[in-house]
């Protein structure tokens, strides 16, 4: 069951995964019963978390059975608990490729103004290429983009795209893959085989693994750049109960 488990979602496009989701999650949190592990987006406790990632990123207890957060989604949780932005007045979101364990509870929240957007995900408001983005400038006080990119061709000029649709004063998470042990980002565009991807980048859709240079990166396409550790902000935060990867920081993008 387990190899089963990994093949499909090693294999399957990413919008029939986001279908076939909605049926995992009805029989998964059964399997998993148990107080091991909590989730502090859905506030359930399990015996532990479902393993996630590619042959070369593969981690163990990571995905919750029920909302499928990942570690990055858990963190990102207790930054916006901690922060104004489910207190705020009403704010107009943008949410590039949304996430199903944040999807439905941003949907509710009344102080958000809130769109959607992705290339292909069946969930998405809007559907267009990050390269080129067909809206007008200074719409969005709050942008999410996590994950997205490392799978672009030029992230600099998506992220200039972002720094553009973003009003001034604005803010946004962009999360992606960082090897903590990087001084700079790793990319080679002559690697195209999907099994060599995953080898040089973590995951065979990847073109890119960004390193300690990120910020840099962000503040070249016209960001200023808050830096969010938990270690230093949360307070006493149980890494091990949530499943947190320690080493993660969040890098806020402000206009």
């Amino acid at each position: 069951m387990k190899k089963l488990y990994k093949f499909l979602l090693n294999t399957l496009p990413r919008p029939l995964l986001i279908r076939l989701s909605y049926l995992f999650k009805l029989f998964a949190p059964l399997a998993y019963y148990g107080n091991e592990v909590h989730c502090p987006v859905c506030e359930r406790d399990f015996r532990k978390f479902l393993s996630y990632g590619s042959n070369t990123a593969h981690r163990e207890n990571v995905l919750c059975p029920y909302d499928l957060t990942l570690e990055r989604h858990r963190l990102m949780w207790l930054y916006l608990k901690q922060s104004s932005f489910f207190k705020k007045e009403i704010q107009k979101v943008l949410h590039i490729a949304p996430e199903q364990c944040f999807y439905p509870i941003f949907k509710k929240q009344k102080n958000l103004n809130y769109t959607t957007a992705d290339m292909e995900s069946p969930i998405a408001d809007l559907h267009f290429d990050l390269h080129n983005i067909p809206l007008e400038d200074d719409l969005y006080d709050v942008i999410f983009c996590n994950h997205v990119l490392e799978h672009v061709e030029d992230d600099h000029q998506c992220m200039k795209e972002l720094h553009r649709v973003m009003k001034p004063g604005g803010w946004g998470i962009f999360q992606v893959p960082i090897d903590y042990n990087n001084k700079v980002t790793y990319e080679d565009s002559s690697i195209i085989n999907p099994k060599e991807r995953e080898i040089h980048f973590w995951q065979k859709d990847h073109v890119r693994l960004y390193g300690l240079d990120y910020p840099k990166k962000l503040e070249k396409a016209g960001f200023k750049v808050d830096v969010f550790d938990p270690k230093t902000s949360l307070g006493e935060v149980d890494y091990e109960k949530l499943r947190l990867n320690s080493s993660e920081l969040i890098f806020i993008a402000r206009k």
